[in-house]
């Protein structure tokens, strides 16, 4: 009985056959322009080599496309740094501390282009305490800021603390971010055990501009910068 009748041969033997046979198309190196394939972007018969240069120039574009999109995201990176750069400069150099969330709120909205900010601050010192700044966090917002152990970013849900904005009708998506009385020695893990010393409140009348599940790494720093230039309040 003929053996290969009972087992023919699968295009996975063959597979399997080339790959372990490398020689095998340089003893039989008329196949490769006697082989027939169609081009996917031509619809047209190539040969065999033709189609592994069109696979390898494919190969050559998707990498291209890949090193643009790096460049692209190093690009958007260094101009992320240089407005963060010019923020914490700005709050660097603010010498009378009842002007820090004033600068804080309006060098966010200017440099980072955000629609809407809002700030308020509690557990200030008594000098403070007549400021606007100062004034109007219910103890529910205090309890809802207590409650943030990483910034909120999603859909605005009729927060009480988006009513500080100049136009809360407009917010459509918000970051919420607590602002929490920090230490030079705290880790991430430890500041995030810090009392809440205040909210900020960014907004943008896009849905998308904040979207749950998106990176809060930046807002998070700006956060933590924030409050570091808010203990001159206390």
């Amino acid at each position: 009985m003929n053996h290969s009748a009972m087992n023919p041969i699968t295009e996975d033997d063959i597979a399997n056959f080339l790959v372990h046979t490398p020689d095998f198309f340089e003893r039989h190196a008329e196949l490769l322009s006697a082989v027939k394939l169609t081009s996917p972007h031509s619809h047209r018969a190539v040969s065999l080599q033709e189609r592994q240069a069109e696979m390898m120039r494919e190969k050559i574009r998707v990498l291209e496309l890949r090193m643009m999109d790096m460049m692209r995201h190093g690009t958007e990176n260094e101009v992320l740094i240089e407005r963060m750069q010019r923020w914490v400069k700005t709050l660097l150099m603010t010498s009378n501390a009842r002007d820090l969330p004033h600068t804080i709120a309006d060098h966010i909205q200017h440099d980072f282009m955000v629609p809407q900010v809002a700030i308020k601050v509690w557990g200030v010192g008594e000098t403070f305490q007549i400021e606007p700044f100062a004034q109007g966090a219910t103890d529910a917002v205090k309890d809802f800021a207590a409650s943030l152990a990483s910034p909120y970013v999603g859909l605005n849900q009729h927060f009480e603390a988006v009513q500080w904005l100049p136009e809360p009708e407009a917010a459509q998506s918000v970051a919420i971010i607590a602002l929490r009385a920090t230490r030079p020695e705290d880790t991430p893990q430890t500041a995030a055990e810090q009392p809440v010393i205040g909210l900020l409140v960014l907004a943008s009348p896009d849905p998308q501009r904040y979207y749950e599940g998106m990176g809060t790494t930046i807002i998070e720093r700006m956060g933590d910068l924030a409050s570091a230039a808010l203990s001159h309040l206390r």
